[in-house]
């Protein structure tokens, strides 16, 4: 997984690590606009994103020192940034009766994905964030996290904190509730509200 249109940072890390502060920002601006990007389709207000962002950053620098120059650095910052949009929306235990609920009432139809693409497609990107504002928070960061993030089962299992064999479930469950979330958004925009 990489941010598009930029390259691993190894020059610029190297500095960073060593202490140098220009170092550093070149890495916050080169990554600040992506991270701000998931954290804004995780989190529930613009606020938090911006909160979140710079919460991030400075655990980072506070970390630079264990991350392991063999691996991506854009997947390791991707996955900083999940896990702690994950502690935020477990700490807050947004729409914590979702969270809560049994495997059992995953429903048993499996949603068509082309359907949910189509729906997205003709939504606004406001629409589709009061549809994402609507699922819990572990089916919401599912999807942020493979679908706008491109990230792997194992990387969504690591950091949602369930097992991979887990994570094909609750991102059934997750498209569900969105394209609920989105037809009953339409259904409302179609009917008119009195």
């Amino acid at each position: 997984m990489s941010v598009p249109g930029i390259t691993q940072p190894t020059e610029a890390l190297g500095r960073a690590r060593a202490g140098d502060p220009e170092a550093w920002g070149e890495l916050y601006r080169q990554y600040a606009p992506a991270i701000f990007r998931l954290c804004r389709r995780a989190l529930p207000t613009r606020e938090d994103a911006e909160d979140a962002t710079m919460e991030i950053f400075m655990k980072l620098r506070d970390k630079l020192g264990q991350y392991d120059t063999t691996r991506s650095f854009s997947a390791w910052l991707y996955k900083v940034a999940a896990n702690h949009c994950w502690d935020m929306l477990r700490r807050r235990r947004i729409r914590q009766d979702k969270e809560t609920e049994d495997l059992e009432n995953v429903p048993l139809e499996h949603p068509d994905p082309s359907q949910l693409d189509r729906l997205i497609e003709q939504r606004s990107s406001e629409e589709v964030r009061k549809a994402l504002d609507k699922l819990g928070g572990r089916a919401r960061m599912a999807l942020v996290m493979r679908y706008y993030s491109d990230m792997s089962y194992d990387e969504i299992a690591d950091a949602l904190g369930v097992r991979r064999a887990f994570v094909g479930v609750v991102l059934l469950r997750a498209r569900h509730e969105l394209r609920q979330a989105l037809e009953g958004s339409s259904a409302l925009a179609a009917g008119g509200v009195s």
